[in-house]
């Protein structure tokens, strides 16, 4: 059943959310799972490798719910959950269970049910575009050759099959950029359709709150994913869909599709000018995407135009990404330094759009490209923490949560110049100004707004409370201290 016509409105919790990211098997191992105690896992912590499993369940992150809260989210994001045999998961061979390594579908009801009591949200990731070679219909293929009934499922080139056949393009049937592991799911199949129907229909009735969509660019059936939000919305009309888009949600932010896409745009720019002394002299290449190093006007003109890119509802539902499992950390892109990162946050937690943590990069964890990007988080030596950066991310996520014009106020970019950069959100009487100074040495700043009220103001500092006052426009000067913000509220 399908209803027609577009549906244009975006979810509201969405833009008011603050979202967390957790690979599954690397964020924690809970022994109340049954299968934590039997099974031979690697030890928590140990270097991962592509095949590696260091155990971690649905039950442990239930476990780390209040750490969670502590830290202000309000919604997660989980890597693919179904069953798999690979510790990603992007490996689906049934999109009707979870994974028993997970803790199963009980353990999954656990979760969801928690997570409700508290108020928070869950999406899930849905992987439409290519299986396992384990899944169910495949391996019916594998077993009865052009007897099989789901031979149509597939893009078979030629008999036998060979999924194991080593090398990239060395199989004999389509498989996602060429992996013999993932064969590709013949999407114009109505049967394939009705059954991938079926299994998005079954967990958003159980309950979920929406989906991340994994490359949906490379399904381009006409008309797929304005079915899929017309059966996902008809359950919920409060569910999220969000598309992972690496460019720009040209196309598929027009209220037929997704409500937002994972807007990696903010973390490549917020590099280029934060972590521009780690940078390269040529623009590096990070997923296909250029990043070259960025003065403070051209940074403001590239977020300008990532702002104004989409309808604003749209804009303000996308997903701003710093870092996550598919590119190296944050903070090792910065070449470590901790200043670039705090930087990086504030500037994506007081930024137009709904900000995701990567899982670890509120501790300062680092690591290089997969799978170095997917270690397991610490929680057995907290020695490796980086308190202090902990604590500015709790304080950013605070200041989120409890003033409305961080999470929808309309943003406007003020100055740019030399190691400054200002902008202002702004919502009915709400105001604030975050004030940037990437450079070594202290700078005097003067906020210039002559748009903004006129009238005399008192402006608070969200950090240490003091004023800072403003009249015609033009803030008192002060001094902002090399690589720090400050982030000033209208004060009543």
């Amino acid at each position: 059943m399908s209803v027609s016509g577009p549906i244009s409105l975006t979810p509201p919790w969405v833009r008011n959310s603050i979202f967390y990211q957790i690979f599954p098997d690397r964020f924690r191992r809970s022994q109340r799972s049954e299968s934590a105690p039997r099974l031979q896992f690697e030890e928590w912590g140990a270097k991962p490798s592509f095949y590696s499993y260091q155990g971690g369940n649905l039950q442990g992150i239930v476990e780390k719910l209040d750490y969670l809260q502590a830290l202000n989210v309000t919604a997660l994001y989980l890597n693919p959950i179904f069953t798999s045999a690979a510790p990603h998961r992007y490996h689906t061979y049934d999109y009707f269970s979870i994974d028993p390594l997970l803790g199963g579908m009980e353990a999954f009801i656990d979760l969801l049910h928690a997570l409700h009591a508290r108020g928070m949200r869950l999406i899930l990731d849905g992987v439409f575009n290519h299986v396992s070679r384990g899944f169910w219909a495949f391996h019916h293929v594998l077993e009865n050759g052009r007897s099989s009934p789901y031979v149509d499922w597939f893009y078979i080139h030629d008999w036998p099959l060979r999924p194991y056949s080593g090398a990239a393009g060395q199989q004999n049937y389509a498989a996602w950029w060429d992996l013999p592991a993932l064969p590709k799911l013949r999407l114009e199949n109505p049967d394939v359709q009705a059954y991938l129907w079926q299994a998005v229909e079954f967990w958003t009735e159980k309950g979920i709150d929406g989906w991340r969509l994994d490359v949906p660019e490379e399904i381009q059936v006409s008309g797929f994913w304005e079915e899929f939000r017309r059966r996902v919305k008809r359950i919920n009309p409060e569910a999220y869909i969000v598309g992972e888009i690496w460019g720009t949600g040209k196309g598929w932010l027009d209220g037929d599709r997704f409500d937002g896409i994972t807007n990696y745009a903010l973390g490549r720019h917020a590099l280029g000018f934060f972590a521009r002394e780690a940078l390269p002299a040529e623009p590096m290449d990070l997923n296909g995407h250029a990043v070259r190093r960025l003065d403070a006007a051209e940074f403001a003109d590239q977020v300008n135009q990532m702002v104004r890119r989409h309808d604003w509802e749209f804009t303000q539902c996308n997903l701003n990404y710093l870092d996550s499992h598919d590119m190296p950390r944050m903070l090792h892109l910065a070449g470590g330094d901790k200043s670039a990162l705090k930087l990086m946050q504030g500037f994506q937690m007081t930024m137009a759009g709904t900000p995701l943590i990567y899982y670890g990069t509120e501790i300062g964890m680092d690591g290089a490209a997969d799978p170095d990007c997917r270690q397991a988080f610490p929680w057995h030596n907290e020695s490796l923490w980086q308190q202090d950066v902990l604590a500015h991310v709790k304080w950013l996520t605070g200041l989120r949560r409890a003033h409305r014009v961080l999470r929808e106020g309309r943003y406007a970019s003020l100055q740019a110049h030399e190691d400054v950069y200002v902008f202002k959100r702004f919502l009915d009487r709400e105001l604030v100004y975050v004030v940037f100074n990437v450079g070594h040495a202290p700078v005097q700043v003067q906020i210039k707004d002559p748009y903004g009220p006129q009238q005399a103001l008192i402006l608070r500092d969200g950090a240490n409370g003091a004023f800072v006052h403003s009249q015609n426009g033009s803030s008192d000067p002060f001094t902002l201290e090399g690589r720090s913000l400050r982030i000033l509220l209208r004060q009543d």
